[in-house]
């Protein structure tokens, strides 16, 4: 028995083979594709953050809902409640997912928060960082 043994996606070894598209959608074609599993996860993440619970049909549950703080006061108290918030919902909808960082920058003149990510993807070896801007 192995351990410690890293896993290689078999779509990872077919490159003709599109895993997912990127976001956000456009380019030549209605989708652009992509080819790898730390591409096809990091849009995965990008997709759940942008949603808003409710709005996808069938799954009302999905989506992260982080516009919602958008025009929440910006206190120390609240941030260390989005950081929870992600580390939670990531640890639900995400299990293949180890967070490393989140920072989260505010910039109340703009109405700004700066939410940065950095996660591995368990027994893969890859590790990625997905910025994401709520305005």
């Amino acid at each position: 028995m192995a351990f410690n043994e890293r896993q290689i996606f078999p779509n990872d070894l077919r490159p003709r083979v599109a895993i997912g598209f990127n976001l956000p959608i456009n380019g030549e074609a209605v989708f652009t594709s992509n080819y790898q599993t730390r591409e096809a996860i990091k849009n995965n993440l990008i997709n759940f953050f942008l949603t808003n619970p409710g709005e996808r049909i069938g799954n009302p549950e999905f989506g992260a809902g982080l516009r919602e703080y958008i025009f929440t006061q910006m206190v120390d108290g609240n941030m260390d409640y989005i950081k929870e918030d992600i580390q939670n919902k990531i640890s639900i909808n995400f299990a293949n997912i180890s967070l490393n960082a989140i920072n989260i920058l505010q910039d109340p003149n703009n109405n700004l928060i700066k939410v940065d990510i950095k996660y591995s993807i368990l027994n893969t070896g890859i590790n990625d960082e997905l910025e994401l801007n709520f305005a």
